[in-house]
């Protein structure tokens, strides 16, 4: 006769540990990019590598998004301009996800250059809630501050976003590989 304990099955965990070594390390390499191209004013692979996870991994593509998200506010100081960041990178994310599946080989670099360089065209577009509740902009302050920002920052950062969105297909099917070669689950 087996004991209750016996009958009960274990449940899979959510992550295993290798998953949660290769998000941290996904989400650090992010970070390290960041740092990296600061070179560049509003320049980054952050885009990219967004749609690379988000085609690769799915929902779980938000951990390592997340764990640069926390890193760049380690780094850099959990200030006001954090918060959109809790926010806008996610924002891409479900452009990824909303994105079909199986698109033809021609157009998929076409789509996924064009939904990166959009979201960096409209980074501060997306930042525009927080500058209204956090330094109460009226929405003429606030539609000066979008223009201001989008000469500066947004163009540079979108056209940005076009090139390095080049790299996406490529790099998601080296990531496809490497999970397939180290025996992790094939997520897309």
């Amino acid at each position: 006769m087996s004991s209750p304990r016996q009958r009960t099955k274990r449940r899979k965990p959510l992550l295993s540990i290798r998953e949660i070594a290769i998000f941290a390390m996904l989400g650090a390499l992010m970070m390290v990019s960041d740092l990296v191209m600061n070179i560049i004013p509003n320049v980054h692979l952050g885009g990219m590598f967004i749609a690379v996870y988000t085609l690769v991994y799915r929902a779980k593509a938000l951990l390592p998004i997340y764990v640069y998200v926390f890193l760049i506010g380690l780094f850099e100081g959990f200030g006001l301009w954090w918060v959109s960041y809790l926010y806008v990178w996610a924002i891409l994310w479900l452009f990824f996800m909303l994105l079909p599946k199986k698109m033809p080989k021609w157009l998929a670099p076409v789509v996924y250059c064009t939904v990166c360089a959009l979201h960096g065209f409209a980074f501060g577009l997306f930042w525009v809630p927080t500058q209204m509740l956090f330094f109460n902009f009226t929405l003429k302050q606030t539609l000066v501050w979008w223009k201001w920002g989008f000469i500066t920052a947004d163009l540079p950062h979108g056209i940005g976003n076009l090139i390095a969105g080049m790299l996406i297909i490529p790099l998601a099917t080296l990531l496809r590989r490497l999970n397939k070669s180290i025996g992790l689950i094939q997520y897309a």
